[in-house]
């Protein structure tokens, strides 16, 4: 608990709170910089502020789920660290995951207090860190080409035909084709982590470890159908915004429940 109590001192609270005041601080500038320009072009005032209020409406429930995400980490990671970078660049689905393999490759076990050491700490902060800046790398390099290729737009190079177009590559939908595949490459992976746990002998099935998160990844499924459908028969979009956030919300509540009662 002395480790908890360094990684939750004021220090951290100091420089982690800075950061998170400066890139606050940015947010506001450019919202304010995109207000006075939307009036600049003769945007109807009232509807600009639908739009805000539509937006911070839906960017609550969200947020939850990264609150959530920040609290499981917190008894770890301490509460300043996961704050941080669930607040500026990272995501919920990526933080936990590298904290849980870089805890394991550190040698430490289980992502836990009571297994933390300063040494690992480092380590899995590092990590954390290191393999999520790329994105903000390549953006700055390639960005501008990027955005040129998705809109169907090319420059003209020397000696080519000015008149003749490169064939627009659909960019956007391989992005989202290679996020989907890795994101079932991890989950197959952890549910198989757990899935192996299973023994039979004698014509029966008999688990070695605990089956209790086999349990809450098929509640967090079923919760996740549920607003898909939602959203497909119903034609709501905005489900999209707490169908996360709702499916742990779920997934943990049953968690709690099924290991009380069983």
């Amino acid at each position: 608990m002395e480790l908890l109590s360094l990684l939750n001192s004021p220090v951290l609270y100091l420089i982690c709170g800075g950061i998170i005041f400066f890139v606050a601080v940015i947010c506001l500038v450019f919202a304010v910089r995109a207000y006075r320009m939307g009036k600049a072009l003769g945007i109807d005032t009232a509807k600009m502020k639908r739009v805000i209020t539509a937006s911070a409406t839906f960017a609550v429930l969200p947020s939850v789920g990264i609150l959530l995400g920040v609290i499981a980490l917190s008894g770890s990671l301490g509460t300043p660290w996961p704050w941080l970078r669930l607040s500026v660049i990272g995501a919920l689905h990526y933080e936990t995951q590298v904290a849980e393999a870089a805890s394991e490759a550190v040698g430490i076990g289980r992502l836990s207090i009571s297994n933390m050491t300063p040494e690992a700490f480092v380590t899995i902060a590092l990590l954390m860190s290191f393999c999520i800046m790329w994105g903000m790398i390549f953006v700055t390099i390639h960005g501008k080409a990027y955005t040129k290729k998705l809109s169907g737009q090319t420059e003209k190079k020397p000696g080519t035909d000015s008149g003749k177009k490169k064939k627009k590559l659909n960019l956007k939908g391989f992005g989202d084709t290679a996020m989907t595949a890795m994101f079932i490459g991890l989950v197959s992976a952890y549910i198989a982590s757990y899935i192996g746990t299973i023994i039979s002998g004698n014509g029966r099935f008999t688990f070695s470890g605990s089956w209790l998160p086999l349990a809450t990844a098929a509640v967090s499924a079923i919760a996740m159908e549920v607003f898909l459908r939602i959203k497909k028969t119903g034609h709501a979009d905005w489900v999209d915004s707490f169908s996360v956030a709702g499916s742990m919300l779920l997934a943990m509540t049953a968690a709690v429940f099924l290991g009380k009662l069983l």
